[in-house]
């Protein structure tokens, strides 16, 4: 059974996530963001609770006892959910812009034999 409170000391927070919680609120690099009194207790913070205050998915593996707090890429926070621009080729082989597809939703399934 999946606790719904999940407390991690601040030191292993900031250690493992970068995120360190201030007087001013949860601060990584330059961004801060405000956290309600509950999230911390001086010594910890209640994961579930600050994941949606960072409006970030947390993700259990109940197998292995493990809390992934995304979304991370590189090691970096993603600063935006709009794609990057790519050019693939189409099935005629000619190249077909992703913005031409801007403002519609789009899957991409990716696939690679490694």
């Amino acid at each position: 059974m999946i606790s719904d409170t999940v407390r991690v000391p601040l030191a292993r927070l900031a250690a493992e996530t970068g995120w360190e919680v201030k007087p001013e609120g949860a601060c990584k690099d330059v961004r801060c963001v405000p956290l309600p009194p509950e999230v911390q207790d001086g010594s910890s913070v209640d994961l579930p609770t600050l994941a949606a205050a960072l409006g970030h998915p947390l993700l259990y593996d109940a197998e292995h006892g493990l809390w992934s707090l995304g979304p991370q890429s590189g090691g970096h926070a993603m600063t935006t959910v709009q794609a990057p621009d790519l050019v693939l080729p189409a099935l005629t082989g000619e190249p077909f812009p992703l913005s031409a597809l801007r403002g519609r939703k789009v899957l991409i399934a990716a696939w690679a034999s490694w």
